[in-house]
């Protein structure tokens, strides 16, 4: 019987075929609108640690997003209890939100060059923190979690040719009760261009309007079907215009002191063409236009920086108000009120009566309640700089 042998050849060992990474096909073009897509900045960090020539073309994205996480106060002896009453009170939350550090804890920063990577243990206990306010920008604070947090002057300056940046607050900085609707927005140049606040007493999705009267501590009660446009003498007499322009200050101190906080990115940030600041409640947007920030850059800021927030010069503003306003998706607002705001010395240039920025100024459905709002009676009042 013959021996049965092993054919030499069958044994033999065949290296494995290469692996095809199908991204360095893609041209980097193609790669930076991608990455432009995804805009997230966290996002955007582990995009870099895939490889270097990733780590290349991430800090050339031209669409940036920064979701801010959280919110350090200056008093770091304050306990969570006395935080959780500060945030029941509009203006302490305010105070609460920006006077204090605002600040950006991205693991992710790591990935850049010339940033710090989070870390834990006891040798991270000298780090310090940072802020957005001009000046105090440092290293970043380690909290109990091991995370360092970096605000977001320091997440962006690897960025070299951003031109969309949005900015997002983890919340709106004024405190309202449950129920009340309060929204604005600002555009912003070296100071305030303009400014529309929508606020209303109480919002009702659904039901018939007959029920909605007797509201807001009476103050509109009764009033549900007066059509003539004039505010009703219960407005005056039951705190309702004290309440809108407590309302209308706290929205025009929100807006500076969101400028204000700006300038350290804006004044790094040369190619920036657009820059808008708001929150997750979508309760405030600060946006500036290139004009506003070549303006910014170029003519001096007039500030309080004691209170950390840009001066409001003097203003004229026109007021609309509804007793009860349905809107044609079935929502309606009770005790309506919209005021539209601009300084006092643009009023010769730009005419108050257009209302293209006024009726545009919110998404739906509070774009529709601005445009029905602007038809009513128009009230005109005054107010000094602060």
């Amino acid at each position: 019987m013959s021996s049965l042998r092993s054919d030499p050849s069958s044994s033999r060992v065949h290296p494995a075929p290469l692996l095809v990474d199908h991204f360095d096909r893609l041209p980097d073009p193609l790669l930076l609108l991608i990455f432009n897509r995804i805009a997230d900045v966290k996002a955007l960090g582990r995009c870099g640690v895939v490889s270097r020539r990733f780590r290349q073309l991430v800090p050339q994205v031209d669409a940036v997003l920064v979701r801010v996480d959280c919110v350090i106060s200056d008093d770091e002896s304050a306990s969570p209890a006395a935080l959780s009453d500060k945030a029941r009170n509009p203006f302490a939350s305010f105070f609460q939100a920006f006077l204090g550090n605002i600040v950006k804890p991205l693991q992710a920063l790591g990935l850049f060059p010339g940033a710090k990577r989070a870390q834990s243990g006891p040798s991270s206990s000298s780090s310090s923190s940072s802020s957005l306010a001009v000046g105090s920008e440092r290293d970043g604070e380690m909290d109990q979690g091991g995370v360092t947090h970096h605000s977001p002057t320091q997440v962006l300056k690897n960025f070299n040719e951003i031109r969309f940046l949005r900015i997002e607050l983890p919340s709106g900085e004024l405190g309202i009760d449950g129920g009340i609707l309060l929204k604005w927005r600002a555009d912003f140049g070296s100071t305030l261009d303009n400014c529309v606040i929508l606020g209303a007493s109480s919002v009702v999705r659904s039901g018939p309007v007959k029920n909605l009267v007797g509201s807001e501590n009476g103050t509109d009660a009764g009033c549900a079907n007066d059509d003539n446009g004039s505010i009703p003498e219960s407005f005056y007499t039951n705190g309702g215009l004290k309440l809108r322009v407590v309302w209308t200050i706290s929205s025009l101190i929100a807006a500076s002191a969101r400028h204000y906080l700006l300038q350290p990115i804006i004044a790094e940030h040369k190619t920036l063409d657009s820059l808008v600041l708001t929150d997750a409640d979508g309760q405030g947007v600060l946006c500036m236009n290139r004009e506003q920030l070549e303006e910014l850059r170029v003519k001096p800021l007039s500030a309080s920086s004691a209170s950390k927030r840009t001066l409001v010069p003097a203003l004229n503003m026109r007021l609309w108000y509804a007793p009860h306003l349905e809107l044609p998706d079935g929502v309606v607002l009770k005790g309506a009120t919209l005021v539209a705001i601009r300084p006092s010395e643009q009023s010769g240039l730009k005419d108050m009566a257009d209302g293209s920025w006024i009726s545009t100024a919110f998404e739906e459905p509070y774009g529709t309640a601005a445009r029905m709002l602007v038809k009513r009676r128009t009230y005109c009042l005054e107010m000094n700089s602060f």
